[in-house]
């Protein structure tokens, strides 16, 4: 019999397909990537091929095992970790998307979302599944595509078409079509999903006219979903590990009790606070949403979406062309000793949380005849840390726990200068753990502990460790002086587009 010695994650990203192996210890055996193609067919449009996703994952996932050479039968489970809010919509018979996946950034819809808080929607959609009203999340995008592709209405009438998150999808594809599920967390940012009851709810879905038939079942984080078809790792596996990117990196961080919170920053930054058994309503513009369920409980969190946080990096290497590389930036923002007075708002897709203008653009203000690329590259990198301010700000009013420290992990955590700043602005320690890898890992915790290749939550627990740790080392004149500037700053650049 072979020994099941390790967890393989699936990390599937909003840029690229990613697996990483785990052993028993938590460490990383082996990882693999493929970045995909993103389209932009109108200004705020953003769209992926589900195909290529796909494609993609399979490949990294076979790439993964065969880097660290071993056999497809000592994995003991699959987790599943994904951008949260794209939407993927298929034919059941065929298994082919009918349109492309509508990304998460995507803001073809907010002149519909607008109309629905006009007709005062609004209240009852937070109520009952802890969200502001907005076009990030699943069920606008739905709509549009069964209204916007040919025939899609009377397909999915007709129980022919199959919605999905891109777990969902996933999932679809590694079980042949056997398996049409989600897990809570994901059920939870569709604007479909009652949090207090866990349910798909009937109101919402008629008043969007969303036939429930398209919708997937809604399972645990933790638990058995189905095998993995053999003909993809070699051997069937069981996938029993589901969670939206953002609520694994939560768990991975080991955030387990309420009040603990970390932020990831990747494309955009995702700040996540525990809450425990309590769905603490936000009278901040924050989300209420669902952290994870294992053996049926209920954990929730408050989260503040940032919608463009490592994102900026990239324009700077692909719009401006300041950088060649992303790692190049944290060099070229110490060329100078501060900001020079200039802040950079990347609203390139409106304002997420706490401020929720979708029609804000990205701003630079205070440029002047000495600015260099040194001075924007270093307002780029304290706007990410600005917005994490303003939602960490946001969750201590609402849950009125006073934040001690933050815990960080994502890509942009590599940047000390970035890291050091973060803790600057917030006056609190930044902690970077040893494994960054916190979103794939907390899918690998999931899986694991469903199948008891972890024997319970303790175990896992013990496996975090601190590899660095900032300390605020500004004075509190400083930060308020600063900040006074980013929102002023802020305020110049919303509503932007609704301003002529």
């Amino acid at each position: 019999m072979t020994l099941k010695k390790h967890i393989l994650a699936l990390d599937q990203g909003t840029t690229s397909s990613r697996a990483i192996l785990f052993d028993h210890s938590g460490n990383i055996v082996s990882i693999a990537q493929q970045e995909f193609q993103q389209y932009f067919p109108q200004p705020g449009w953003v769209e992926h091929d589900a195909t290529e996703i796909w494609t993609t994952q399979a490949a990294v996932a076979k790439e993964a095992v065969v880097t660290a050479n071993i056999e497809a039968a000592e994995i003991a489970a699959i987790g599943i970790t994904n951008q949260r809010e794209t939407t993927v919509i298929w034919e059941r018979k065929t298994g082919k998307p009918i349109s492309n996946a509508i990304v998460w950034q995507d803001r073809r819809t907010a002149e519909f979302c607008q109309q629905l808080k006009a007709d005062g929607i609004a209240p009852l959609i937070q109520q009952k599944t802890g969200l502001i009203l907005d076009a990030y999340f699943s069920a606008t995008k739905i709509r549009w595509i069964l209204d916007n592709v040919r025939g899609a209405r009377a397909q999915a009438e007709a129980g022919e078409l199959a919605f999905g998150t891109i777990d969902s999808w996933l999932i679809w594809n590694l079980t042949k079509g056997k398996c049409h599920a989600t897990d809570i967390t994901n059920a939870s940012r569709t604007m479909l999903f009652n949090i207090h009851t866990c349910a798909w709810d009937h109101e919402l879905l008629t008043l969007l006219n969303i036939p429930k038939n398209m919708l997937p079942e809604v399972r645990s984080c933790s638990e058995f979903y189905a095998e993995a078809d053999s003909e993809f790792m070699g051997a069937a596996t069981p996938i029993s590990g589901v969670a939206g990117d953002q609520q694994a990196a939560l768990f991975g961080q080991m955030c387990t009790e309420p009040g603990m919170l970390k932020n990831t920053y990747g494309t955009g930054c995702f700040i996540v606070m525990n809450t425990g058994e309590k769905a603490v309503a936000s009278k901040n513009n924050l989300l209420t949403t669902i952290a994870w369920q294992r053996n049926d409980k209920v954990t929730y969190a408050l989260e503040g979406s940032v919608f463009i946080g490592g994102a900026v990096v990239q324009w700077l290497r692909d719009g401006l062309g300041i950088i060649k590389s992303s790692a190049e930036i944290e060099a070229l923002a110490n060329t100078v000793k501060n900001n020079g007075d200039v802040f950079l708002v990347p609203a390139f897709t409106g304002l997420g949380a706490p401020h929720w203008d979708q029609f804000a653009r990205g701003t630079i203000v205070g440029l002047t005849r000495g600015t260099t690329s040194g001075h924007i590259a270093r307002a780029a990198l304290e706007g990410i840390a600005f917005q994490t301010r303003d939602v960490l700000c946001a969750m201590e009013a609402d849950s009125g726990i006073k934040i001690e420290q933050l815990r960080v992990d994502g890509g942009a955590t590599a940047n000390n200068m970035l890291m050091q700043f973060q803790a600057d602005i917030l006056g609190v320690p930044v902690i970077r753990p040893q494994i960054s890898e916190t979103t794939a890992l907390g899918a690998a915790y999931f899986a694991g502990l469903a199948v008891g290749f972890w024997q319970d939550l303790d175990a896992v627990q013990q496996q975090w460790q601190k590899e660095s740790e900032f300390h605020c080392g500004m004075k509190q004149g400083d930060i308020d002086r600063l900040t006074r500037s980013w929102h002023a700053a802020l305020e110049r650049a919303k509503g932007w587009t609704n301003s002529g």
